[in-house]
């Protein structure tokens, strides 16, 4: 039996957020994993720096699934020369500024702010601190707090 959705599920359906990914080893990742409060609303009325922050979270903390224990995330920026930072830190300012705070392979301070128009990163397994027990995991924070903004 087909399902015919009304016109206002048609109209929802357009709004909400939708993503597909699928893995030459045949994995494929969709709307099955459930998603946070804030992700699961519409992107009406969200900045576009908010609605990207909140997306990138999601890939940051699912990239951080996929880590070992001697690895943490790292972010470098693609068509510039700031190298790979390690992740300790993400925020927005409305309308379009998204902001990367962290320290570099060095331990040098860092922080990048970018336009979302111009925002190209690619997430890297980074090794942890060698004095660290445990690696920083920043994406498992950051999404508690798109579930529910008051665990921060």
């Amino acid at each position: 039996m087909t399902d015919i959705d009304t016109s206002a599920e048609q109209l929802e359906n357009a709004v909400f957020a939708k993503r597909r990914e699928v893995h030459s080893n045949g994995e494929a990742d969709s709307d099955d994993k459930p998603l946070p409060a804030a992700l699961r609303q519409s992107a009406a009325g969200k900045s576009p720096a908010q609605w990207a922050y909140e997306r990138l979270i999601m890939y940051i903390k699912n990239f951080e699934e996929t880590l070992d224990n001697d690895h943490e995330v790292g972010m470098g920026f693609v068509g510039g020369d700031a190298g790979v930072i390690r992740v300790e830190g993400l925020g927005f300012y409305d309308p379009d500024i998204i902001t990367f705070y962290g320290s570099d392979m060095a331990g040098a301070k860092t922080q990048i702010v970018q336009h979302v128009s111009q925002m190209n990163v690619m997430l890297r397994a980074a090794p942890k601190h060698i004095d660290q027990e445990a690696p920083n995991r920043i994406g498992f924070r950051l999404a508690a707090e798109l579930e529910d903004p008051a665990t921060t």
